[in-house]
């Protein structure tokens, strides 16, 4: 399987709250969804798709696009998700993961313009109550 011209047809994003002068939690919920996997050859479908970020009350981002699936199996599945509206549960989690790590990237920067939170969870760092920082444990890096 494999992936390949990956992109974005169309953009909508919104912040429906002018003020945020006091703090709020926000959850942040993330979505995407194949509105159309068609075979275009032997071995080869498009797939388009909606990628979105809600931010309940708060916004919203969405992304419209599409990218080529290139696979012996193109056939099936598309006539699959024609039939039924689903795919393999190996083929969905591969395309699914592949729309979020496209997306995500370029809502962060379109959420920043938005002066809405980032779609990821950001690092925290906490120090214990002498001013030192906790110990943890991890991955280093040099």
């Amino acid at each position: 399987m494999k992936i390949k011209n990956m992109g974005v047809k169309s953009i909508e994003a919104r912040r429906f709250i002018k003020d945020f002068s006091r703090p709020m939690n926000i959850r942040i919920d993330h979505n995407s969804n194949i509105t159309l996997f068609s075979v275009i050859q032997k071995g080869e479908a498009q797939v388009e798709f909606e990628y979105v970020a809600s931010y309940g009350p708060v916004g919203m981002i969405k992304f419209e696009g599409e990218f080529l699936y290139e696979g012996e199996d193109a056939e099936k599945i598309a006539q699959r998700w024609q039939e039924k509206k689903n795919m393999p549960d190996e083929v969905a989690s591969q395309i699914h993961t592949a729309i979020m790590h496209y997306c995500v990237p370029q809502a962060v920067t379109i959420a920043r313009e938005l002066k809405l939170p980032p779609p990821i969870p950001l690092p925290q760092i906490r120090f214990d109550k002498g001013g030192k920082k906790k110990k943890t444990f991890g991955p280093e890096i040099a």
